[in-house]
Order: structure tokens, then C-alpha cells, then sequence
């Protein structure tokens, strides 16, 4: 991508980031959503934007949706305040990797705890720290 590109993305990706905040729709309400990269292409006339989104793949989708449909209200905020002589379609994206982090990570805390368990110890979590298990006969 070319440096031109490269700051243009940046750019939208920070406008787009600020103004997500202040769409103001009742369905993003509570919802936490990111922009996780942006994609200008070469002649600056598309914009792929990828969002993040805790809940789901379902969840992510409908986020998509909200701002797909607002695109034009983004459209207007980036015209404000970035100087382009053509402003980019606009095309939001699903990117399920918080999802796939979150999944990751617990299948990494399961094989900690089953390996803790299988090596006699007390599972990784164990709320008795500093406690001694010793039994009496």
C-alpha cells in the first residue's frame, strides 16, 4: 500500500473510531464495537472498514449492519475533516477476531488446568493460595 494510502487509512479509521461514538442509534447502545483496520484502494475510491465487536458472530453482523446503513453520516464526518477531493465508498466489514481470541484463550486456560490436574496439583485458578494440603490420617 502506498504511503498516501497508508495515512488515508489511518485517517478514516480514526474518524471512523470517534464517530461511531457519537452515531447516536439506539441499537449500538451498550454494544462495544471497534474499527479494527481500514483499507483504502490504490485509487481511493473504496474503503473496506473492519469491525470488531464482543458478542458474537450474530452480534458483530447486526453492528455491520447499523453502520453500513450509516454510511453516508460517515461519509459526511470524513468530508468535514479529512482533505480528499473524492471521499470512498464505504464498505464495513465483520471481523470476528476478538471472537477467535476469546476462544483461543480459553482453550489455552483448559489445557493449563487439565495439565495442572493431571500432574497432581491444584488447578491453575485455585482460589487456596498459600494454603497447604496436607490430610491427616
Amino acid at each position: 500500500m502506498p504511503h498516501n494510502t497508508q495515512r488515508i487509512s489511518e485517517d478514516i479509521k480514526r474518524e471512523i473510531s470517534a464517530s461511531i461514538r457519537e452515531l447516536g442509534d439506539e441499537r449500538l447502545d451498550g454494544a462495544f464495537a471497534a474499527v479494527s483496520r481500514c483499507e483504502v484502494s490504490n485509487e481511493l475510491s473504496h474503503c473496506k472498514i473492519y469491525i470488531s465487536a464482543h458478542g458474537g458472530e450474530e452480534k458483530t453482523q447486526e453492528i455491520v449492519a447499523v453502520l453500513q446503513g450509516a454510511a453516508g453520516f460517515f461519509k459526511k464526518r470524513i468530508n468535514g475533516r479529512i482533505k480528499m477531493r473524492k471521499i470512498p465508498e464505504l464498505k464495513f466489514i465483520p471481523d470476528n477476531t476478538l471472537d477467535y481470541y476469546d476462544k483461543i484463550s480459553g482453550i489455552i486456560e483448559s489445557s493449563k488446568r487439565a495439565q495442572d490436574i493431571a500432574a497432581g496439583g491444584p488447578p491453575a485458578d485455585s482460589t487456596k493460595r498459600g494454603t497447604d494440603n496436607v490430610t491427616s490420617d
